[in-house]
């Protein structure tokens, strides 16, 4: 079964390994194909003009991805007419659910009057005035995609200490740019001593002079991190960090973690990033507001305009001051254009309020609970770990703090809990050991009710009292 990098496994593309699976990999297989013939001959075709049949690396799934016919609420449609709950929810854009109701009337209203201008929108002052407000922060700048943000944030960081090292977090991901795509879900062969990570690129054609300023700290270990600050404390522009690390699961930080980063950036003279593409829109006030933590420097993006591509890299007084022509570069035709700021607006201000999110979060604390009593019903030994309206379930024997931790969580096990839930009309969560569900503001009781239901279904074969080709012979 392809497990991807993250659980330490080396992928498998199409068409190579010997071709042998276990049987209960071939039976979750084997009923995937059953329900999704169309998919198949979707990807068939389109791989022969993208790689892999998608055009991004981790849609793709074995044997082969599922192609979507739409989405409405909580529920998306595959090319098949097959109906999944969803609780990926886009890899967490999506907080908004899809199609909220009062999203598609603000853009229906908004695209008559144009989707572009090449000049900034009449209201676009207002959308970053709403930004500042809501987190705290004393200036913004607009652009499209996570991946533009945290590159610009590094690049403000840079310019604004004269500074060329950045710190981040192993197992953490912040976008596949070339500065940040460093330690990202390295191997423990070549993931160096637990307490001091290598610099290991994530991926070939990184320039090694570019990855070799990106400093990599473990996640929760503010001893080990604030030695590796000290060392390089002359030229370290910043930290990056996610508040809630999302990319080896749902790793709450240690209550000290964070007010520690905070006290060593004001120390040596570093900003603090705080990358909240997916914590921003989780709660009222971000990620910052929900850990107490003053950052220097915010990314935001993703459920901030409901999954319209925009992100906005926010501010502290004076950081952003020598952004300009003929200084700090920053610029992009798509910055700020008012279809995008028109599903923030509606988004911050309809549709994820603070009551909408406090919902959120208590039926997350229905799942998560729910989660923990079916599993251990049925002796899985798993973790469940959640916040706000977001969690995730490690099928691991322990607690995980960091990568390090990580890497010992049954990602078989992982992987045949999404499969399994997928081929009963749910999509548990994002794919793989490394990701999450997400509670839109549109779910409801009745919705973890099933999701619970279905995790009750395969929870047998999860602990392997029951046999996974007689749980998917129903399918």
């Amino acid at each position: 079964m392809n497990l991807s990098a993250s659980a330490g496994i080396a992928p498998v593309e199409p068409g190579e390994g010997d071709g042998s699976l276990d049987a209960a990999t071939q039976a979750t297989y084997d009923a995937y194909r059953r329900r999704t013939p169309t998919s198949q001959r979707l990807w068939e075709s389109a791989r022969r003009t993208s790689p892999l049949g998608v055009h991004s690396n981790y849609r793709f799934l074995e044997p082969y991805p599922f192609y979507v016919h739409r989405a409405e609420g909580v529920h998306l449609w595959d090319a098949d007419g097959n109906r999944y709950l969803d609780f990926n929810m886009a890899f967490g854009s999506l907080q908004s659910g899809h199609a909220h109701p009062k999203l598609v009337a603000a853009l229906e209203r908004q695209i008559r009057d144009g989707t572009i201008y090449g000049y900034e929108w009449e209201r676009t002052p207002e959308v970053a005035q709403r930004i500042c407000d809501r987190f705290g922060m004393a200036s913004v700048r607009f652009s499209t995609t996570g991946l533009e943000a945290t590159h610009h944030a590094v690049r403000f960081a840079r310019a604004f200490t004269r500074r060329t090292y950045v710190l981040k977090f192993e197992g953490c991901y912040h976008g596949s740019h070339d500065t940040l795509l460093v330690g990202v879900k390295p191997r423990a062969e070549v993931a160096g001593a637990p307490d001091r990570p290598n610099s290991a690129p994530a991926s070939p054609g990184l320039v090694p002079a570019l990855t070799e300023r990106t400093l990599v700290a473990p996640f929760n270990d503010l001893e080990a991190t604030t030695r590796i600050v000290r060392e390089h404390a002359d030229d370290l522009a910043a930290i990056i960090a996610e508040p809630i690390p999302m990319n080896m699961g749902f790793i709450v930080p240690d209550p000290e973690f964070f007010p520690g980063l905070r006290e060593l950036c004001d120390e040596v003279g570093a900003l603090l990033i705080l990358d909240e593409i997916k914590t921003g829109a989780k709660y009222p006030k971000g990620g910052a507001g929900r850990l107490g933590v003053r950052p220097d420097l915010m990314t935001l993006g993703k459920s901030i305009a409901c999954g319209i591509p925009l992100s906005a890299i926010a501010a502290a007084p004076r950081i952003l001051d020598e952004v300009g022509p003929r200084k700090v570069a920053h610029a992009g035709t798509y910055n700020s254009n008012p279809l995008a700021l028109t599903a923030c607006l509606a988004s911050l201000d309809h549709i994820l309020t603070d009551e909408a999110l406090a919902r959120s979060a208590r039926l997350n604390d229905r799942l998560a609970r729910g989660y923990a009593e079916v599993l251990r019903d049925a002796h899985v030994t798993a973790h469940v770990c959640h916040d706000g309206p977001s969690g995730t379930v490690y099928f691991s024997d322990h607690p995980v703090r960091n990568w390090r931790d990580f890497l010992t969580v049954d990602g078989e096990r992982s992987m045949r809990y999404y499969y399994l839930s997928l081929n009963r009309g749910l999509i548990p969560s994002g794919t793989g050991p490394d990701e999450q569900w997400t509670l839109s503001v549109q779910h409801t009781e009745q919705d973890v009710d099933r999701h619970l239901e279905i995790l009750a279904e395969i929870a047998p074969a999860l602990a392997g009292r029951l046999e996974v080709g007689e749980i998917e012979e129903s399918v």
